[in-house]
């Protein structure tokens, strides 16, 4: 599907503080419901990439004070926004993409899958999607199996992404460069998604106490470089990051089921 550009006039919009200017432009175009989308995790060393979803509609008043992207969030200010957005919103949910999945079909396939999931999972069905950046990863072709030469455990994981819906179509797609700055339904996703996914670490952490992901989340900190290079990677690292997860691997590595499952919920879930 052809990316799509925002609604004429709002193109060029800026702000320190997201506001629902660019999807009331999109309501009066005659979209009933809107879902703000964005990502989290994408950079990290180990763990999931997680997409969240926020859908409003004509009813929908201002997001709830306080709301940024998640990045420009002190951790215990996402936490207490989270269930605001939740009320605030029509529709919510976060999608998961495994450590296992990012290696066996790429990260750019792994946030098509994570996005899919978290669609899938709402209650509702969004008429268009605003989506953070310039590249529309969301509704890219699916994948051709036959271009991969992968055993049973990762076919698992292309079928999955290829589509876990034979009949799923994705809505319209709308990109906007720092979406998650100026769109309160992109911001709140983002915090939704980062929020979750930093929930699924700390709760990892005590089994791998070595990689300190209770503070770093599984991205690249000092210590959790530090500790990849002395202990090597566990299953829940992504083993195809060639910096520094790869270099550390002596064996080539298996992507058998326990890598491809890694632990986490490979479904869309509610937030």
């Amino acid at each position: 599907m052809a990316r799509t550009a925002v609604p004429q006039g709002v193109r060029d919009l800026g702000s320190s503080t997201p506001t629902l200017r660019v999807e009331r432009a999109l309501l009066r175009e005659g979209h009933g419901l809107i879902a703000g989308m964005d990502e989290v995790g994408r950079g990290a060393l180990a763990g999931p990439v997680s997409v969240g979803v926020v859908v409003i509609d004509h009813t929908s008043r201002t997001a709830p004070a306080g709301i940024k992207d998640s990045k420009l969030l002190a951790p215990e200010v996402r936490r207490r926004l989270t269930p605001r957005i939740r009320r605030w919103a029509i529709d919510y949910a976060v999608g998961h993409a495994s450590p296992g999945e990012i290696d066996v079909i790429g990260i750019i396939a792994a946030l098509r899958l994570a996005g899919t999931r978290a669609l899938a999972a709402l209650h509702t069905t969004p008429d268009v999607v605003v989506l953070d950046g310039n590249h529309d990863w969301l509704s890219q072709p699916v994948i051709d199996l036959t271009l991969f030469d992968v055993d049973s455990g990762a076919d698992r994981a292309l079928e999955s992404a290829s589509t876990d819906k034979s009949d799923w179509r994705c809505p319209p797609v709308h990109t906007l460069i720092r979406a998650d700055r100026r769109c309160a339904s992109v911001a709140a996703a983002s915090v939704l998604a980062k929020c979750e996914r930093d929930g699924l670490m700390e709760q990892l952490a005590p089994d791998f106490p070595r990689y300190q992901w209770e503070s770093n989340k599984g991205y690249g900190s000092p210590e959790h470089i530090e500790a990849l290079r002395a202990h090597g990677p566990s299953h829940l690292h992504r083993r195809s990051w060639r910096l520094p997860v790869a270099d550390v691997i002596a064996d080539d590595a298996v992507f058998d089921d326990v890598a491809l499952n890694g632990g986490f919920c490979d479904e869309g879930v509610r937030a």
